[in-house]
C-alpha cells in the first residue's frame, strides 16, 4: 500500500516526509484494519512531521482524522464488521485502570497512545484502530466533510468547554483554521456571540460568512470584553494579548498541543480580577461523540480543500503557510484491495 512516512523530523519545505510502499497492516486481536477514504490534515501532523513533538515511532505514518470502512477485524472484536464506516481519532488507547481513566479523564491517562504518533496513522490506504476507540459515524454527511470533524471538531468542542462559556456569552477565537471554524459554528448555534481574531485575511472572510460578529487582527482588541476565548494558533505570545481581553472572571483555553514559548505574565493587567488560563489536553472518547452528535444536529460542516493522498506534503506545506481558510482533506481514490 502507499503511505507516508517521516523520514526524519525536519522542516516540511524539505523532502523528509516522503511517499512509500508499506505492507498492509494486520489487524492486533482488538483492533479493526480500516481502509482510509479521507484524512483530514491537522496541524499537529505538521508538528509531528518538524519535530516540534518528540519523536515517538521511528518511520511514523501521520494522519489522525480518519474516515474509512472496516476491511477485517482481529479476532476478539465484536460489533463491527467489514464494510461499516468508521472514524479513527487522535487518542487510539489507554490503560483504561488508572485514576485518570477511573474518573472519566481518559485524556490525561499516562500511558495513552496517539494515532499518527504512537502508531502509524490515515496518510496511507490503510490503517488501524483498537476497535474501542473507532467512531461510528452519521449518515447523510460524505467521507470528505466528516474527516475534519474527528480532530478539529472534537478538540475545538473540548476547548469550547475548558473555556467555560455562559450561555449567550461573549467568545473570542485566536486563530481561525480547521478547529476554530467548527468550534465557531457550535458556538453560535448555541446562541454565543463570537468575535474572531486572525492574521489571515480569508480567514477573517470565512469567519464573517460564518455568522461571526467581527473579525480583526490576531493582536488586535475586540470590539467588546470577552467572557471566554480560545486560543487556537500556536503562538504565545498571544496568550497575554487574549487575557487582557476578557472580561472580569473570564477564562482562556489554550487549545493546541504545541504552543511557543509565552511571556511574562503581567498580574495587575493580564490575570487580576479572578480571570483563569486553562490548557487543552487531548480528548476523551465522550468529547467525541457528544461532538459527533451535536454536528449531526446543528448540521456544522468544515470548509474543505480536497487534495489527493499523493500531494500530501503539498498540504502540509499549503497549510504551514495559510494558503487555505478552513480544513485540508486527503482523499484515497484506490478500491480497497481484494
Amino acid at each position: 500500500m502507499r503511505a507516508w512516512e517521516v523520514a526524519e523530523p525536519g522542516p516540511i519545505e524539505g523532502e523528509l516526509l516522503r511517499l512509500v510502499e508499506k505492507p498492509v497492516p494486520a489487524p492486533g486481536p482488538d483492533e479493526l484494519l480500516v481502509h482510509v477514504r479521507a484524512c483530514g490534515v491537522c496541524r499537529t501532523d505538521l508538528h509531528v512531521s518538524e519535530g516540534d513533538l518528540p519523536v515517538r515511532r521511528p518511520g511514523v505514518t501521520p494522519g489522525h482524522e480518519v474516515v474509512g470502512v472496516v476491511a477485517g477485524t482481529g479476532g476478539a472484536v465484536s460489533g463491527f464488521a467489514p464494510g461499516d464506516r468508521v472514524g479513527v481519532a487522535w487518542l487510539r488507547r489507554t490503560d483504561g485502570t488508572c485514576g485518570y481513566c477511573e474518573r472519566g479523564a481518559e485524556n490525561l491517562c499516562p500511558a495513552s497512545e496517539y494515532t499518527g504518533w504512537d502508531a502509524d496513522g490515515g496518510y496511507a490506504e490503510y490503517t488501524t484502530v483498537p476497535a474501542a476507540f473507532a467512531y461510528r459515524l452519521p449518515e447523510g454527511v460524505d467521507d470528505v466533510a466528516l474527516a475534519p470533524l474527528l480532530c478539529a471538531g472534537i478538540i475545538g468542542y473540548r476547548a469550547l468547554r475548558r473555556a467555560a462559556l455562559p450561555p449567550g456569552g461573549r467568545l473570542g477565537l485566536y486563530g481561525f483554521g480547521g478547529s476554530a471554524h467548527l468550534c465557531a459554528q457550535l458556538a453560535l448555534a448555541q446562541g454565543a456571540t463570537v468575535h474572531v481574531l486572525t492574521r489571515d485575511p480569508a480567514a477573517r472572510r470565512l469567519a464573517l460568512a460564518l455568522g461571526a460578529a467581527s473579525a480583526r487582527g490576531a493582536y488586535d482588541e475586540p470590539p467588546e470584553p470577552l467572557d471566554s476565548a480560545i486560543l487556537f494558533a500556536p503562538v504565545g505570545d498571544l496568550v497575554p494579548v487574549a487575557l487582557r481581553a476578557l472580561d472580569r472572571g473570564g477564562v482562556l483555553s489554550v487549545a493546541g498541543i504545541h504552543l511557543s514559548d509565552v511571556p511574562p505574565l503581567r498580574y495587575e493587567s493580564d490575570l487580576f480580577y479572578e480571570k483563569e488560563l486553562r490548557s487543552v489536553t487531548s480528548n476523551t472518547r465522550e468529547d467525541g461523540r457528544e461532538f459527533l452528535a451535536l454536528a449531526a444536529r446543528h448540521g456544522i460542516r468544515a470548509t474543505t480543500h480536497v487534495y489527493p493522498l499523493e500531494r500530501a506534503r503539498e498540504a502540509l506545506r499549503d497549510l504551514k503557510a495559510g494558503r487555505f481558510d478552513g480544513a485540508a482533506v486527503l482523499v484515497n481514490d484506490r478500491p480497497p484491495q481484494s
